[in-house]
């Protein structure tokens, strides 16, 4: 049976989501080597950390080594980093973390064909890809829409704000969700946006934040490697954070309004547990909250009471599998529709990860 695109985005999540037991339940297999690169330094406060805390917890896991290394740019250095684990250390299952990793892992895949390159984000292709190449990720827009719940309820000036690297898919998704919850809590809220042009790109973050806050946004988020400077900036000035990637309440205690976290050892310890048994390899994963992919972080004291009411509320409909972020009639910024009423795009609608699908505009936002 040939599987398309759109039929193993939803295979996937089932094929990974058969092996989710609690890690105590971990069975003994056989011993497995795992590698794992990052594109920066595994203690970032947002995107690198919350894949290195995922790998550290397969750490425990019987049978299980794991070889790591952190700021591996987005180069040829790739290929040199993934042979030395697998030819040096024996690994057979390697964890891509970084979206620019994704074409290194296709043109080495062919020469280790018994090794599994597990990629984040990035788009397999049946027919075109390797197939011991897969792609993983998660529905974090469900978890940035509820983070727009808890910004419309703070935002006094209905001024947000949202610091992002580049317009792909995945950020123009995470920013259209973000400004669509908070819009439910109040219409005339607008977010405003601004691109750094990279990942990391530290002081164009601060001076990104610093702006929006000379612009009387109260509310900031974001979608770059690490948050911790926007979060450190927006507490210097007083703005409400929501955090992004992993928590960073530690840094804004009395400004950390909640935030959409990554729970890769979701996702990992499916990968180890299929490596080790010989299962086959899921090409295409991707779940949301109610598969254990993304979760929120714990509210503060700067949440508002209301907030967590109607967080509480609108998450028990996503676990239940029972809310849509994206339904028509939506208009971008341009006043362009880009879903008409009537029409429904669910989370595994390919439309969403195209890159000509959202890019004009943003929902509800404009540029700053």
């Amino acid at each position: 049976m040939t599987l398309n695109r759109r039929q193993f985005l939803a295979s996937g999540v089932s094929a990974a989501a058969a092996g989710l037991l609690p890690f105590g339940a971990f069975a003994a297999e056989r011993k497995l080597t795992i590698g794992a690169l990052y594109v920066g330094p595994h203690d970032d406060y947002g995107y690198n950390q919350s894949h290195a805390q995922a790998v550290a917890k397969l750490k425990a896991l019987p049978g299980i080594k794991v070889v790591e290394q952190e700021n591996v740019p987005e180069t040829v250095a790739v290929q040199k980093a993934m042979e030395a684990m697998i030819e040096e250390d024996g690994a057979e299952l390697i964890f891509v973390t970084s979206f620019g990793y994704f074409s290194h892992a296709v043109k080495l895949a062919p020469k280790y064909p018994k090794v599994r390159f597990a990629h984040c984000g990035g788009l397999w292709q049946a027919g075109k890809d390797p197939a011991n190449v897969g792609s993983y990720f998660g529905y974090i827009d469900e978890c940035q829409y509820l983070n727009g719940i808890a910004a419309g309820h703070a935002t006094k000036s209905k001024k947000l704000g949202f610091v992002a690297a580049k317009p792909i898919p995945q950020v123009l998704r995470n920013i259209n969700a973000f400004t669509m919850g908070a819009r439910s809590v109040n219409p005339e809220i607008s977010t405003q946006v601004i691109f750094t042009g990279d990942w990391s790109m530290p002081v164009r973050e601060a001076e990104a934040t610093n702006s929006l806050a000379d612009k009387g946004v109260d509310v900031v988020t974001c979608h770059v490697d690490s948050p911790k400077v926007l979060v450190e900036t927006a507490a210097k000035r007083g703005v409400d954070v929501c955090g992004y990637h992993a928590d960073q309440s530690v840094l804004a205690p009395k400004l950390y309004l909640t935030g959409a976290e990554w729970n890769w050892e979701t996702v990992y310890k499916a990968y180890a547990l299929a490596a080790q048994s010989g299962a086959p390899f899921a090409n295409m994963t991707r779940g949301g909250l109610k598969d254990g992919f993304v979760r929120m972080s714990a509210y503060t004291a700067a949440t508002p009471a209301k907030a967590r009411t109607a967080i509480d509320g609108v998450k028990a409909k996503m676990l239940a599998g029972k809310f849509d972020i994206f339904k028509g009639p939506l208009k971008d910024n341009t006043g362009k529709e880009v879903i008409p009423a009537g029409t429904t795009l669910v989370q595994t609608d390919l439309k969403l990860e195209s890159m000509d699908y959202l890019v004009e505009g943003v929902i509800g936002s404009t540029g700053a």
